[in-house]
């Protein structure tokens, strides 16, 4: 019950000897004291030691720049914190774009994707000279050669391919079958279109092919079928058109562990394979082995953040056959993990303001929404001494926890607290009731009674 192992946890978490864990050498009992709960706590250390990793490794497989996901987590000190580790990020909104030229993140350092890229964000884009535009689209061609032109630059592109690769992983976040709203179809053969009319416009630069098979992935095999179909394609350009694909991005989605099972490939052995298999097949094929470019996604942010908690209310409840689940409610829920609800994710959680020697009982952690699916994580084993005031922590939710959520019953959107060497430091301040009230008009000043 009081474990916390190594591949799940921030990689300074810890035990203190009170029993309560210490991330970054904070106690989450003095997070939660300054800053309230539910609160984000980032590894400051770790996310920064992941970064450097995946660099080095990618880098040393062949590629040209990793690049940092925007849509995991982003804020003006994360941007900073990845730039500084020698990575890209890649955009995905025109907010997400702005975000990272607020930091002072250089242009040429930047990726934009985006299936409907509005006018707007295109020509921001083009503005601070993005270093590379991902074309979603026959229309995003029109549109980004248009606003480059009226810029007077020339701007450097990237096709995304749909190569029929679905990732073993929840369909819901598998982006690489046919069937969906990602790239431009290399079946039908409007890839190869989409580079004819791209090298036919003296406003855009041509460099290389982006192909996205999923998220969470744990092994190299879905890159092995994905990348012989991008060099096929790479192939036919070359010897149809004369033109090189000078480029690849494999994209990414590389899997993090959340339970004790997950077991995600080491870093370096899935960069060292994905490399091993893109020249493999450019040899085959015949063709030179182009740069390569990843976006790991949630591997970077992900393992580097948890989520704190206080216990509200404890409640068993008998099931059929006789057993008994403790239904464990926390001050969050749903409005800060809709990961849960929305893919059936699971975590792992622990009593985290003390330790206990009571016996394990079988409990199912759920917010405090006007929801039955609120659920924090369906099944958990917690000390059966669990009660109100408790403090509950759940690893690896630095990802896709905070960038996806909600106000939902007018829930404020809890602060992200970054720990490095025992102090702490707001990298987003706690929302208050206050600020959602800034954004209705009928709501009229704060009463003063």
């Amino acid at each position: 019950m009081n474990h916390l192992s190594p591949a799940i946890w921030p990689s300074t978490a810890r035990r203190n000897a009170d029993g309560a864990l210490e991330i970054g050498g904070l106690d989450v009992r003095t997070v939660a004291t300054d800053f309230g709960t539910p609160v984000f706590l980032l590894d400051e250390d770790d996310l920064r030691g992941r970064a450097r990793r995946y660099r080095a490794s990618y880098v040393d497989a062949g590629a040209r720049l990793v690049y940092y996901a925007a849509k995991a987590f982003l804020t003006t000190t994360i941007a900073r914190w990845v730039t500084e580790e020698g990575l890209g990020i890649d955009v995905a909104s025109g907010g997400e774009l702005a975000v990272a030229l607020r930091a002072g993140v250089p242009g040429e350092r930047l990726l934009m994707h985006g299936n409907n890229k509005s006018m707007a964000e295109i020509e921001a884009a083009v503005e601070a000279r993005v270093g590379r535009i991902v074309i979603d689209s026959f229309e995003d061609i029109v549109r980004i050669a248009d606003a480059a032109a009226r810029a007077g630059i020339v701007q450097p592109v990237l096709i995304r391919l749909t190569v029929g690769v679905e990732a073993h992983t929840h369909e819901f976040i598998a982006t690489a079958h046919e069937d969906q709203k990602f790239g431009l179809s290399v079946s039908s053969g409007a890839a190869e279109e989409a580079v004819r009319r791209v090298s036919k416009l003296p406003s855009l630069d041509f460099r290389g092919l982006h192909s996205h098979i999923g998220s969470q992935i744990f092994d190299a095999s879905g890159f092995e079928v994905a990348a012989a179909r991008v060099v096929a394609v790479a192939q036919r350009i070359w010897d149809e058109q004369g033109i090189e694909v000078e480029e690849l991005n494999l994209g990414g989605g590389m899997g993090i562990a959340y339970l004790e099972s997950d077991d995600p490939l080491d870093v370096p052995d899935m960069a060292l394979q994905i490399g091993d298999i893109v020249a493999k097949q450019c040899a085959q094929e015949g063709i030179p082995m182009p740069a390569l470019a990843f976006e790991p996604g949630r591997a970077i942010v992900g393992p580097a953040g948890v989520t704190v908690y206080e216990v509200g209310t404890v409640k068993p409840v008998e099931l059929d056959g006789g057993g008994v689940r403790m239904y464990v409610s926390v001050d969050g829920g749903m409005s800060d993990n809709i990961r849960t609800a929305l893919y059936d994710a699971e975590y792992t959680v622990v009593l985290a303001s003390r330790a206990s020697s009571a016996d394990p009982v079988l409990c199912r952690v759920v917010g405090k929404h006007c929801e039955s699916g609120d659920i924090v994580v369906r099944d958990a084993w917690l000390p059966s001494d669990v009660a109100p005031g408790d403090l509950l922590t759940v690893a690896a939710t630095g990802a896709y926890c905070r960038s996806m959520a909600s106000n939902y019953n007018y829930l404020p959107r809890p602060a992200v607290v970054a720990a490095r060497g025992g102090a702490a430091a707001v990298v987003l301040r706690r929302e208050t009731v206050e600020d959602l009230m800034l954004l209705d008009p009928g709501a009229g000043p704060t009463s003063k009674a």
